[in-house]
């Protein structure tokens, strides 16, 4: 359900278009006469021909493909004892869905949290659509919360079925600092008939919001026609690493102060580039601290332009020294800050260095603050 959409009153005769929205089970349906009705979600159903143009579709059903549905606000709502609807924190209409069909490999939990642009020519301007895909065969009971330091925020619960995606809500830019750090609870089973038993997930997500005005991270996938930026909360049974790091500890490692040890300097006297113990980290993969006060005993009279010279230097010649040898991988410890250091380096590989990939370092390790290249 969208603002414009023409519904009718499923209690009493009359509709109307939707006009807006208010509260998370409310919806303001406007009249013949203009007047603007607040009704409950669940109390009106969508008729006529609705406009799609708008909407992003679901990928469309194919006997080689997964089967999805995307319905605007489609929830479960729960029932009590005597069979009337009992309230919850998610209120969307109920919709009638097919019978459950269930698929090969979907026994192994696989779920994601999809941001897919209305206009992705217009990013700078477009809002975004919301969408939670379940890819398996188990109805998934999902909690969404927003985290605001150590405390946590309930936004939104549902209910969603097999092979199934469910259009959240839609977003503006001003919508999306509140998204900042999500996280998603997720309880597993199946409905009259027997199940293996899969633990209960929980994850945390960091939703960066420039990302949604830059068109690259927007790429197509199964699940939609459009592009789209995908979180992975759960594949294959398996969850990706949780974002809880130790700031204190990633702090110390990044901005400790330079060895005195004559062992970290080259016969010259010259910086020889600083590493974790024995020149590796816990991956295997060489690291290379590119901070000015470890490459230089000091910095006095040096120009912002200067040091950047002397940390791409240092970036270079690392790289020569290991053109040789294939497969190593070496992490650049750049920091955040301005990210003029990053960018420098990011154009350094994809203009002399293209036949090298690389990719941000472990965010566990290494925050946002560095970059792996592995040599080809």
């Amino acid at each position: 359900m969208k603002i414009g959409d023409n519904v009718r009153f499923l209690s009493e005769t009359g509709g109307g278009r939707v006009a807006g929205f208010k509260g998370k089970d409310l919806v303001l349906v406007e009249d013949e006469d203009g007047f603007q009705i607040p009704v409950k979600m669940n109390e009106v159903v969508v008729v006529g021909d609705e406009d799609y143009d708008k909407r992003t579709p679901p990928a469309l059903q194919s006997p080689s493909h997964k089967a999805y549905q995307a319905q605007a606000g489609q929830g479960t709502a729960e029932k009590d004892a005597t069979g009337k609807v009992a309230p919850s924190a998610y209120a969307g209409p109920r919709t009638n869905s097919p019978v459950v069909q269930e698929r090969k490999g979907g026994e192994r939990l696989s779920a994601y949290l999809a941001f897919v642009p209305i206009d992705a020519h217009q990013l700078t301007t477009t809002r975004f659509e919301a969408y939670f895909v379940n890819d398996s065969n188990y109805y998934l009971r999902v909690c969404i919360h927003t985290v605001e330091g150590a405390s946590y925020r309930l936004r939104q619960t549902l209910e969603v079925e097999p092979n199934m995606q469910v259009f959240l809500e839609e977003l503006g830019r001003e919508d999306l600092p509140q998204l900042e750090r999500l996280s998603i609870q997720m309880l597993a089973y199946k409905r009259d008939k027997p199940f293996l038993p899969k633990p209960a997930l929980a994850t945390e997500l960091r939703i960066d919001g420039v990302k949604f005005y830059k068109l690259h991270t927007f790429r197509p996938s199964e699940f939609f026609e459009q592009p789209a930026l995908i979180y992975t909360l759960v594949e294959n049974d398996r969850q990706p690493k949780p974002l809880a790091v130790d700031a204190q500890e990633l702090k110390d490692m990044m901005y400790s102060r330079p060895s005195t040890d004559p062992a970290q300097k080259g016969e010259s006297g010259n910086f020889r580039p600083q590493t974790t113990a024995g020149g590796k980290d816990t991956s295997g993969a060489l690291v290379v601290d590119l901070h000015a006060d470890q490459l230089l005993d000091t910095t006095a009279g040096m120009q912002p332009a200067d040091i950047l010279d002397y940390q791409l230097d240092v970036f270079r010649r690392t790289l020569q020294n290991y053109a040789r040898k294939r497969g190593t991988r070496i992490i650049f410890i750049h920091g955040k800050g301005d990210g003029v250091l990053r960018q420098a380096i990011i154009n350094e590989l994809h203009y002399k260095y293209k036949h090298y990939t690389h990719q941000d370092a472990s965010f566990r390790e290494y925050g946002y603050g560095a970059t792996q290249v592995t040599i080809k």
